[in-house]
C-alpha cells in the first residue's frame, strides 16, 4: 500500500456480511530490532479476526483479538522472558485488541485505522492493507478473501518497557505484519 492518502470508495468488493477467520492460513507476524543490528521475528499463534461488511466503507468495521501468551519467536527461552513482567507481562497484558474506527481506499490498497488496546493502554494505530483478491475455495464452496497488513507501533507507548539497564537491547519500534484470510458469511 502506498503512503498517499487513500480515497473513499462507495462500494466494497465483498458480500455484505461478517467474514470469520480462516485461522489455517492467517499469521499474526511481527518484528523488532536486536541490539539495532539484527531483527526478531515472531507470531502469536492463538488470535481471532472478524470484518463485518456494510454497504459502504462507514458501515465496515474489523474486530481482532490476541491471545499475548501465545507469542512464538522460535526460541522458548526467549518466549519464556517476553512473557514475565520484564516485558510483555502477559498476567497484567493478557490481550491485545483491535477495533477498527475508519476504513478507507479503493481496488486492492486501503486504510484502516483503529484503536490498539494492549492490556488496559489503548492508543490509535493505522494499518496500509492489501486487498490478496477473494476467490471460491472448491472444497467449502465459500468465497475466501486475503488481506495483508503493516503497521508499526512504539512498544513504550504502551507500556511494555524493559528497563533501563537492558533498554537498548530491544528496539522501541514493533512492526507488525498480518496476512490473514477472511471466509464469507455462510
Amino acid at each position: 500500500m502506498t503512503s498517499t492518502t487513500p480515497t473513499t470508495t462507495t462500494t466494497l468488493p465483498l458480500r455484505p456480511g461478517t467474514w470469520t477467520l480462516d485461522p489455517l492460513h492467517s499469521t499474526v507476524g511481527f518484528t523488532v530490532r536486536h541490539l539495532g543490528i539484527s531483527k526478531v521475528r515472531g507470531t502469536f499463534t492463538d488470535f481471532d479476526a472478524s470484518l463485518t461488511v456494510g454497504e459502504t466503507p462507514a458501515d465496515t468495521s474489523v474486530e481482532a483479538l490476541i491471545q499475548t501468551a501465545s507469542i512464538d519467536t522460535g526460541n522458548t527461552d526467549r518466549d519464556d522472558h517476553v512473557r514475565t513482567g520484564d516485558l510483555l507481562d502477559v498476567e497484567q497484558r493478557p490481550t491485545i485488541a483491535f477495533r477498527s474506527t475508519s476504513i478507507a481506499g479503493a481496488g486492492d490498497e486501503w486504510a484502516l485505522e483503529g484503536e490498539l488496546s494492549i492490556g488496559d493502554v489503548t492508543r490509535p494505530i493505522t494499518l496500509d492493507v492489501e486487498l490478496g483478491g477473494i476467490q471460491l475455495h472448491p472444497a467449502d464452496g465459500r468465497h475466501h478473501a486475503g488481506f495483508e497488513a503493516r503497521g508499526e507501533l512504539r512498544r513504550k507507548d504502551f507500556g511494555v518497557d524493559f528497563g533501563t539497564m537492558f533498554e537498548a537491547a530491544l528496539g522501541q519500534v514493533i512492526r507488525i505484519e498480518l496476512d490473514l484470510q477472511l471466509l464469507e458469511p455462510a
